[in-house]
């Protein structure tokens, strides 16, 4: 472990105002007035950063890049981020003064764990402490840092590989919630699980879902195909007892739905639902949407949304899609409005943002679509008309009342030559959503991209007070 600094935490003084005791007070708090992005270089020569962007709408820098902290080394590939506490944190036990401060920011390929501090500067973040690959490795048998909460018996960080970046199986390592150190590995009986992704939570339930991408030899250098038309890449949901790390439950999706990958449970403490996504079906290439639902002491899934895929001319296509003559819509994120009404859907093969109106959740609606790049259409942003851009709807956050969805193009750099062979100039747009009806109009204001970035391509968003993927509540009312 290299520490430049280590994290201070102030014990006495007021709760942190954005912790929030239900999803209703979450959506009724003030908006953010920053948003983070990480931003990694595809060719591993340079630094990778956390970005700070101004979404103040009356700020003189709005839309525009404030602040940027390099971490150390290059090769990081930064790609998923997130908060060390979240609004559960008022329930459960093992911090002893929560705050929403530290900003943990794993390297997708180098195994290495950030920890950057938003105090006293919240514009300007500091890079306070480094994990070494080895700790991961020696204390939780991990690699492959992916996607991380923060939880009851500490912060779960959802890992792809074993020890040094081996084929696994993957899994969950515990971090403590103060010093962020490695505690352990979670899972205590792991049953059929092997291949690892996200991990997600019914907290009141004592319930944990993780989903599957696939081990680091297998995407690595990107989408193998040999792989992909053999089924190999995760098709199951597991269900696990949240407080022992036992598995409970294995659903098989079937294995023509390839990649089953971000968990969105619903916000509402007392629900035993959410919504899952399949990349790729391979035998039409379509992607799909799925819920899963409990049903006494099991759960079901059930697909709610197919995404077809749609004809294009060859000559139009990267060569890993030419024998196909279509373009798949590859959904590679979803999200979940924190009132559980809208779930946003990424369908970064066709540059397509959709949402849907999920109030009965197992009937979404769709009420909006933009198309924003995409493989063959290129389509441009309504703020520079005519300049076709590169990449595709990718990840996507929403603010916590929901007016606010932002995206950026990049999935992961060997996938990112694949689908978009002549390069991804990095962008990151902001629509403004109708809450009350449905609708997406993009923001001609807020359009920061190529050189605003350094040229770095940008991933995973996170917004100044928590957002609709990295918060979970305790509480109903």
């Amino acid at each position: 472990m290299t520490t430049t600094e280590h994290p201070t935490h102030d014990h006495d003084g007021p709760p942190d105002p954005t912790l929030y005791r239900t999803p209703a007070d979450a959506v009724a708090a003030p908006g953010e007035n920053l948003a983070y992005v990480v931003g990694f270089d595809p060719a591993a020569q340079r630094p990778d950063a956390l970005f700070t962007l101004d979404t103040d709408p009356d700020s003189p820098a709005y839309g525009h890049v404030i602040a940027h902290a390099e971490v150390p080394g290059a090769g990081n590939e930064l790609h998923h981020f997130g908060w060390n506490a979240c609004s559960s944190a008022l329930a459960h036990t093992g911090h002893h003064h929560p705050a929403r401060r530290y900003l943990i920011v794993p390297g997708l390929r180098s195994s290495r764990l950030h920890v950057f501090d938003t105090h006293p500067d919240p514009a300007r973040p500091r890079l306070v402490k480094t994990l070494e690959p080895g700790e991961l490795a020696a204390k939780a048998g991990y690699s492959r840092p992916h996607t991380l909460h923060c939880g009851p018996d500490g912060v779960f960080l959802s890992c792809l590989g074993g020890a040094d970046g081996t084929d696994g199986p993957g899994g969950v390592a515990l971090l403590d919630h103060d010093s962020f150190d490695v505690l352990r590995g979670w899972e205590s009986e792991r049953g059929p699980q092997h291949l690892a992704y996200d991990i997600w939570w019914h907290l009141n339930q004592n319930i944990a879902v993780t989903s599957e991408w696939g081990t680091p030899s297998m995407i690595e250098d990107g989408l193998l195909p040999d792989l992909l038309l053999k089924r190999r890449y995760g098709h199951c949901l597991h269900f696990w007892e949240l407080d022992t790390g036992r598995h409970l439950q294995q659903i098989d999706l079937g294995d023509r739905h390839q990649m089953v990958l971000e968990l969105r449970p619903a916000h509402d403490p007392e629900a035993t639902w959410g919504f899952t996504n399949t990349v790729i079906d391979v035998e039409d290439l379509s992607a799909s949407v799925w819920l899963w639902h409990r049903d006494g002491d099991d759960f079901h899934v059930t697909k709610v949304i197919t995404l077809p895929a749609e004809p294009a001319p060859a000559q139009d296509l990267p060569p890993a899609l030419k024998p196909f003559g279509a373009v798949p819509p590859l959904i590679t994120d979803i999200d979940l409005s924190v009132d559980d009404r809208w779930l946003y859907v990424s369908a970064w093969g066709t540059g397509d943002l959709l949402q849907y109106d999920v109030s009965n959740p197992r009937q979404p609606r769709q009420t909006a679509a933009v198309r924003l790049g995409g493989i063959t259409t290129r389509t441009s942003h309504p703020a520079a008309p005519g300049i076709p851009l590169t990449g595709g709807a990718q990840m996507v956050e929403v603010s916590r009342d929901g007016h606010r969805v932002y995206l950026t193009n990049s999935l992961y750099a060997a996938w990112d030559e694949q689908f978009y062979p002549t390069g991804i100039q990095p962008w990151m747009i902001k629509l403004d959503a109708d809450t009350t009806h449905g609708g997406l109009t993009a923001d001609t204001r807020f359009h920061p991209h190529g050189e605003d970035f350094h040229g770095l391509r940008v991933h995973q968003t996170r917004l100044q007070g928590g957002d609709a993927s990295s918060d979970s509540y305790c509480h109903h009312h």
